[in-house]
Order: C-alpha cells, then sequence, then structure tokens
C-alpha cells in the first residue's frame, strides 16, 4: 500500500508541483505597455497634448482671405528719386538736430555765444578767394597790395574774435556748468570752427539771434 493512501492524502499530486518555473514567472510578471510607462514617467501636472489625445485642429479657410498685393519692383528714376529724397531728410535733420560732437549743454552754451554776435570770420573764405586771386602775378601791384592788406586784416580779425569767444566761453562755463568734466580746449575750438562759417551755413541752426544776450 502506497504511503499516500496510508495518511488519506489523494494519489495525484496538484499540478501546481508539476508546472515549470517559466509559467509562474510569466503568470507573476504584468506585461507594461509603452504607453502605461511613458504616462508613468510624465511629471504632476502634465497636460497632454493634442497629438496625444488624438484632437486634430481644423485649418482655416483660405476662401475669405484678401491676397497680399504684389509688390512691384522700383525703377532706375523712382529708386534715384528715394535716395535723393532719403539724403536731403538726413541733411535737414543734421541741420536741425547736428551730430554727436554737438552734444551736451556746454557746447550748446558755445554755440549761442557765437551766434549772438557778428563775427571776421564768416567773411575768412570769401577774403581767402579774393586774396587767392589777388595774389595773382598777373595782377597789377596795387590790386596785390590789397590783396595782402585784406589777409592780413581777415587773419587779425578772426584772431581777435577767436580770443574774446574762448575768454567769454570759459566764464559762462564756470558760472554755469561747475562741475562739467568737457575740455575747454575743445569747447574753444568748436566755437571759433564755427565762428568762419557763414550764419546759413552753420549746423544746428543758430537758436539765437544776432545782439541776444547769453
Amino acid at each position: 500500500m502506497h504511503r499516500a493512501r496510508l495518511f488519506g492524502y489523494p494519489s495525484r499530486v496538484p499540478s501546481l508541483f508539476r508546472r515549470k518555473p517559466a509559467d509562474l514567472v510569466e503568470e507573476s510578471v504584468t506585461t507594461v505597455t509603452t504607453d502605461e510607462a511613458s504616462t508613468a514617467a510624465r511629471p504632476r501636472g502634465y497636460t497632454p497634448s493634442k497629438k496625444e489625445l488624438g484632437v486634430t485642429t481644423p485649418k482655416r479657410p483660405t476662401a475669405g482671405r484678401r491676397p497680399g498685393a504684389p509688390t512691384k519692383p522700383l525703377t532706375k528714376e523712382e529708386a534715384r528719386e528715394q535716395r535723393r529724397a532719403a539724403r536731403a531728410e538726413a541733411a535737414a535733420e543734421f541741420r536741425r538736430e547736428g551730430g554727436p560732437r554737438d552734444r551736451g549743454p556746454e557746447r550748446l552754451l558755445a554755440r549761442n555765444v557765437v551766434d549772438s554776435r557778428r563775427t571776421a570770420g564768416t567773411w575768412f573764405f570769401g577774403g581767402a578767394l579774393i586774396v587767392l586771386l589777388g595774389s595773382n602775378q598777373a595782377m597789377p601791384p596795387i590790386v596785390r597790395l590789397i590783396a595782402n592788406l585784406l589777409w592780413g586784416a581777415l587773419a587779425l580779425g578772426v584772431l581777435i574774435d577767436s580770443v574774446l569767444i574762448s575768454r567769454k566761453i570759459k566764464k559762462l562755463v564756470r558760472e554755469r556748468y561747475p562741475k562739467s568734466t568737457e575740455r575747454l580746449g575743445s569747447l574753444y575750438f568748436y566755437a571759433i570752427m564755427r565762428s568762419i562759417t557763414f550764419r546759413k551755413m552753420r549746423a544746428p541752426q543758430p537758436q539765437v539771434n544776432l545782439g541776444d544776450k547769453i
């Protein structure tokens, strides 16, 4: 008589003990799909995109849109006129406001000092042209003499004006801008070069009239 029958156990061993270890492993492991893995890896508060949800955005209809007007290329004459207008506008702006070297209250003060007075320097270039023509050897001696005297008078007048302008600029800058870092020598040269330029050709334009108190 077998032991199984002696102790009352059934003659057959349950199939659990006869199953292969590989089958047990397959049942205990839960298959994780790619979607589930990506979902588990997402941070908290993640908002899925329309593509992930399967939602498609309908395209806007193009029937009611107004097509843009085609750009017509400029002709040579139109391009030339456009460049001329741009240069004229830039020149007008420079004449009104000046350039980087004209910035600062000290520069404005120097301009006002020059523009408020008549200077011999305004005739400097005109006198230089007369002297150049009068100094020609083909001219009579008396004409050459007058031209040389005129040149000497202009040079002396420019020198005197330069000294007076520089002294006034120095006085006003020290009174009104005692903490100024602007170099006085640079201001003097700036004012003198303006004083030998015709008033109508000065840039920026004069902001004071002749005889105004500065």
